[in-house]
């Protein structure tokens, strides 16, 4: 029997890169589809205990079935994990996100939550991310990219999602070790630009959030939290640095947060002297 491959994400079931990773996964394994029914960006990795969920088998566009679902990423794998599909996984492919998941990043992302999700459930998993191209800077990286045609736009997903399925191939092959998981970017270059792939670690985010305040008709104060776009510092080794290179970023993460180093410093704390 094939491999079962899970594919979910967080831009939700309309999200354009969706179908094309599930027809490139197609050739390698048997896939399934489950997705949420809406955008879900930097929701992290919420779990759904005070609500029913739901989940609807639906048509794809190249006639495959999926299903869709009112729950978040994570939820989406434990809904599938849990039995609402009548076969388990043998291994997650999250994405393709629309927007890099670098560095710190990887705290908010709905689309590695989902693949933390199946890890600590067990499966092997990929979180796949695509640096979003915008306007200011799409000159200095390939000038007119940000107009392409749109069948040149769903070329590159289709060569995105090749790649992303001989990667998912890979890891089909050799298996992740326990508790690891692997998360993927891919710079915002057209596909020939991009100069190879760099096996990395994560970069340290600098984020540059600003309180925006307002008042409602009947004058209650109510905010969004607005800024400019993140950066990062580019060290070199990082995915923030591999972005900046116009590599491919491959960063194995791993679910024990535990800073080892910092355990024998903190020993010298004596804390077990503090009085209970």
């Amino acid at each position: 029997m094939n491999k079962l491959v899970l594919i979910t994400n967080d831009d939700g079931i309309s999200a354009p890169a969706l179908l094309p990773l599930k027809q490139a996964l197609d050739k390698i394994a048997d896939t399934i589809v489950f997705a949420p029914d809406h955008n879900w960006s930097a929701s992290g990795h919420p779990k759904t205990m005070h609500k029913p969920l739901r989940a609807d088998r639906i048509t794809l566009a190249d006639g495959s079935s999926g299903y869709v679902s009112t729950a978040p990423p994570p939820d989406c794998v434990a809904l599938a994990l849990l039995g609402v599909i009548d076969r388990r996984p043998d291994m997650v492919v999250s994405g393709v996100n629309h927007g890099a998941n670098l560095g710190y990043d990887v705290f908010y992302s709905g689309t590695v939550a989902a693949a933390v999700e199946a890890t600590i459930e067990g499966l092997p998993a990929i979180a796949i991310s695509r640096e979003r191209l915008d306007e200011d800077m799409a000159d200095a990286v390939s000038p007119g990219f940000h107009d392409t045609p749109a069948e040149i736009l769903d070329q590159e997903h289709v060569q995105v999602s090749t790649f992303c399925a001989y990667l998912a191939q890979k890891v089909l092959e050799h298996g992740l070790p326990a508790s690891t998981l692997l998360n993927v970017n891919i710079p915002a270059v057209p596909w020939p630009e991009i100069q190879g792939i760099e096996l990395t670690r994560l970069g340290r985010r600098v984020y540059r959030d600003e309180l925006v305040a307002r008042a409602d008709p009947r004058g209650r104060s109510y905010y969004w939290i607005g800024g400019l776009p993140p950066h990062g510092v580019a060290d070199h080794g990082t995915d923030i640095w591999a972005m900046e290179n116009r590599l491919i970023s491959i960063t194995p993460l791993n679910l024990d947060l535990t800073d080892h180093r910092f355990s024998e410093d903190l020993k010298r704390w004596k804390l077990e002297e503090i009085p209970l």
